[in-house]
């Protein structure tokens, strides 16, 4: 995301992609919605919204200009779905990195590490997540608050346990947040040669230990 933020979308579900009514039945629908989704963020990452057009999107995704409109009733309603199909993606990660771990900071490790791998795979993304601030500031919006939700629901999990101390909340997951988006940006998508285990072990030392001698 540009000088701010990060995420991307990829192959998995698409069930925040399209308006409730629209939602594909079919396996075959799922996969023509996919298709739009993941042509739409080729498109919006490469060229930008206001220079992306639906017909450029459809033949990226290899479907008719009808199909389209089955899905989504314009541009921005196609981008305001992209933006929640891609905080959909950064949660799945997220989770699935994260189980199994042995304590709260051993998951905040892995979840970083995924994090900036995915960053590696989908970075013209970072440019959508900054677009959305102002083409849909809801959208935005939303998708920074919703990922420090699930941060602060994992502090809050590690204080329950004994693990972390009591009174961390939405202060440090928005902190935890913003180093995460630019540790993204800085190992995902300027320079993609570090060793993921080894950044993310740098900021969770940084969690466990703070900076004071």
């Amino acid at each position: 995301m540009g000088e701010r933020g990060a995420v991307a979308t990829g192959g998995a579900t698409v069930g925040t992609a399209a308006e409730s009514d629209k939602t594909p039945r079919t396996e075959r629908g799922r996969r023509t919605l996919r298709a739009i989704l993941d042509a739409a963020a080729a498109e919006f990452g490469t060229r930008g919204f206001h220079e992306t057009s639906i017909v450029g999107i459809t033949s990226r995704a290899g479907v008719a200009l009808g199909s389209f409109y089955t899905y989504f009733s314009s541009k921005d309603e196609l981008f305001r779905a992209l933006v929640r199909d891609m905080s959909t993606q950064v949660g799945i990660v997220g989770a699935a990195a994260s189980q199994g771990a042995t304590s709260v900071l051993d998951g905040e490790r892995a979840v970083l590490a995924s994090f900036i791998g995915f960053a590696r795979e989908h970075r013209e993304l970072y440019r959508i997540i900054d677009e959305s601030e102002f083409v849909d500031p809801a959208s935005y919006r939303a998708h920074y608050e919703n990922a420090a939700s699930r941060i602060g629901a994992r502090l809050k999990q590690g204080a329950t346990t004994g693990e972390l101390r009591d009174g961390i909340g939405e202060v440090e997951a928005w902190a935890i947040m913003g180093m995460n988006v630019f540790l993204g940006l800085r190992y995902g998508v300027m320079a993609d040669g570090a060793d993921l285990d080894a950044v993310a072990g740098a900021a969770n030392a940084l969690l466990r230990d703070g900076l004071a001698r």
